[in-house]
């Protein structure tokens, strides 16, 4: 039984629209605090938020019976609240419990000795889905112009821009993740053969502790920079003795793995089918970093960039050249962010095996899905491509984006006409948007799978918006304090 939020108040309560906030105060939080108290204080924009928040319980659950879940408002308020901070669930966990204004936001009373487990707020934030964060911030984009007093039929004026946004995963070498794959295929094997009373991995933990050393040796061990031809071939003789002994304890723990999976054939339990398969999985890994260390060290192959994996546990994460100076890569994905002339982000789309230019016009067509009234968009030129420039035309009555190269007379008087320069020199706007993006969430993604990634994505949006709604409002009452003093 999951309730869209508490209908009747308690004694000590304070109702969300009485709640006092801060506005000196310079802090996120305030800010955040007094967006979500300006779309619950306006009836229209909070009944659509509920009606979407609606679509977090299942299909056929009966929202009357049953054991009390988390009200759907308050999911929504931690969620934003945790991007928003950029903290992680233990010190949201920390905020929920102890935060006298964020409880009171939530409904909890000062004398409710309400606290929230730390897998509770896993679970349920968890709940959201990119699709139905889409729809809350289309709801929450309009009631911001509402507030900025913008007028209805105000066309819209987007800019579109690109961003790294690195997963939280280690540097990737061929001996490391090796390590990673045969340590996981350890602890799954174990962990099986302990729920089944399975002879042969008593000493499972050493056997992790030998990889690890093998692995570290490895990483130790440097190539000879001598001139003397013969202490040269002497220490790359070392270097692959060591990467064959490291080779040869991984090569034996697959086997004893596969082995202990062969008695398992019959199990029928779908928790340990669970299991057993993501042991397979694990062990197809080791395989092929087996294989590549030994066509990169005993054959001096050189790897193809396609075959590489960068990380066994988010498996989604890509090798980016930023093309910047400072940092020449980036291990995670790029994510494509379309903001309006106020700064309200209307809408971002996850980067896979994609370019700027493959994802141009699936970005415009999914924030006009949303806000029909977008008129015109601005893009940098890594978005240009021949096909671009005629099919944005079909969506967009003004497109400013730059072609490549040398430009041709007609060319030069398109993009040389004040519009267009007007358009270039206001593009610039969309990086303020997507610096405020990084440091509220997009400096780095906790959350695990391609799923977390794009909810990761899609809830900092949110957030963002909330605050910068918020941080509006906020300047109207401090307008309105100096003028009363």
């Amino acid at each position: 039984m999951r309730k869209l939020i508490k209908v009747e108040l308690e004694i000590g309560d304070i109702p969300i629209e009485d709640i006092v906030i801060d506005p000196q105060c310079r802090d996120e939080i305030p800010q955040i605090l007094l967006g979500l108290q300006a779309l619950f204080k306006d009836e229209e924009t909070r009944d659509n938020i509920f009606q979407i928040l609606d679509k977090l319980n299942p299909e056929g659950i009966n929202t009357n019976f049953g054991r009390p879940g988390m009200y759907l408002w308050t999911i929504f308020v931690l969620a934003t609240f945790k991007l928003i901070n950029n903290i992680d669930y233990d010190k949201l966990q920390n905020l929920a419990n102890n935060h006298r204004d964020l409880r009171q936001m939530l409904g909890i009373s000062p004398y409710n000795q309400k606290r929230y487990s730390l897998q509770t707020l896993k679970d349920n934030i968890k709940l959201f889905t990119p699709e139905i964060i889409a729809e809350l911030n289309a709801v929450i984009v309009k009631k911001a112009h509402k507030v900025m007093e913008v007028p209805s039929d105000e066309v819209i004026n987007a800019r579109c821009d690109s961003v790294h946004v690195p997963t939280n995963v280690h540097f990737p070498t061929d001996i490391n993740l090796l390590l990673d794959a045969i340590r996981k295929v350890l602890v799954l094997t174990m962990k099986i053969s302990a729920d089944l009373n399975l002879k042969g991995w008593r000493e499972g933990k050493s056997i992790i502790k030998k990889a690890k050393i093998a692995c570290r040796k490895i990483q130790k061990i440097k190539h000879s920079t001598s001139k003397n031809k013969k202490k040269k071939q002497e220490k790359e003789e070392a270097i692959i003795a060591v990467y064959d002994s490291y080779l040869k304890l991984a090569t034996a723990i697959i086997k004893k793995a596969e082995a202990s999976l062969e008695d398992l054939i019959n199990i029928s339990d779908m928790k340990l089918l669970k299991n057993i398969n993501e042991i397979k999985e694990f062990i197809f890994d080791a395989k092929r970093q087996i294989e590549q260390i030994n066509r990169r060290v005993l054959k001096g192959e050189t790897i193809p960039h396609n075959e590489k994996v960068f990380s066994l546990f988010e498996r989604h994460t890509e090798w980016l050249c930023k093309g910047k100076a400072g940092v020449s890569q980036v291990l995670g994905l790029n994510v494509c962010i379309i903001t309006d002339q106020y700064g309200f982000v209307l809408g971002n789309r996850v980067m896979q095996k994609e370019s700027d230019s493959d994802v141009a016009v699936p970005v415009v067509k999914a924030a006009q899905s949303h806000f029909s009234n977008i008129s015109s968009c601005s893009f940098d030129k890594g978005f240009h491509s021949p096909h671009n420039q005629t099919l944005l035309l079909q969506y967009l009555e003004s497109v400013y984006l730059p072609n490549k190269g040398k430009l041709s007379k007609d060319r030069k008087n398109i993009e040389y006409s004040p519009k267009f320069l007007d358009a270039r020199k206001a593009h610039s706007k969309v990086e303020g948007s997507i610096g405020c993006l990084v440091n509220h969430g997009l400096d780095i993604c906790r959350d695990h799978g391609i799923d977390g990634f794009k909810r990761h994505i899609a809830t900092a949006m949110v957030a963002r918006n909330i605050q910068h709604l918020g941080s509006i409002i906020q300047k109207k009452e401090l307008k309105k304090s100096h003028k009363a003093a």
